[in-house]
């Protein structure tokens, strides 16, 4: 792929779809949103946005999207999840509702709303491992009724931990070959370095 831009879509059933698309452009890539299979089919890449993870689950099989979308991450496609993202990446959910299921893709069990409700929302700053200068430039990351990650499998690389208040310690940032999740959202801060590490990740894959 290093002949070409690599074309990244960002799922848009709900979330901050024109913020990641806007993002991954700024970041070297090309943004598209994919609503449709045949739009999945062409792209390198795949964003699931934030949102509210049983809606879109739900939706995605409305858009008989669930099925190929899940098929394609278990075929290498690269995968970053934000948020309600991470809850649908993960192979197991503590949490969720008797009927979510999950695309899979990283071997971890992911707590849902595990930080507490809209009003327990927060912002902090984290160092993020694989991210640009982030020992000296924390990442500064928010947390909208945000998950944790609270087991992960061997092959999974934790890349960040809430390090203050009551979920010191947490997980909120992993990857797992091609597939890379954060708890919180960096498409609405301005820092691009998230976006830019899975971009380089899609171009590294192809």
């Amino acid at each position: 792929m290093a002949d070409r831009t690599p074309v990244i879509g960002v799922l848009a059933l709900q979330g901050d779809v024109r913020e990641h698309v806007a993002a991954l452009t700024a970041s070297g890539a090309v943004g598209v949103p994919v609503r449709r299979p045949v739009e999945l089919a062409e792209v390198d890449g795949i964003v699931i946005p934030g949102g509210e993870s049983t809606t879109i689950d739900k939706l995605l099989r409305a858009f008989d999207l669930f099925d190929p979308l899940r098929a394609a991450i278990a075929d290498g496609l690269p995968a970053y999840g934000s948020c309600a993202g991470m809850i649908l990446l993960a192979d197991r959910l503590a949490g969720g509702t008797a009927d979510q299921q999950t695309l899979g893709g990283l071997d971890i069990t992911v707590r849902r709303n595990a930080f507490g409700r809209q009003v327990d929302s927060f912002e902090t700053d984290l160092v993020v491992d694989g991210v640009v200068d982030s020992a000296e430039r924390p990442v500064h990351a928010v947390f909208i009724r945000a998950p944790w990650v609270e087991e992960v499998g061997p092959g999974v690389r934790t890349l960040a931990r809430v390090e203050v208040g009551h979920a010191a310690g947490r997980i909120v940032a992993v990857r797992e070959r091609d597939v890379l999740a954060t708890s919180f959202h960096p498409e609405i801060t301005g820092d691009l370095r998230l976006h830019r590490l899975f971009v380089q990740i899609v171009t590294e894959r192809g």
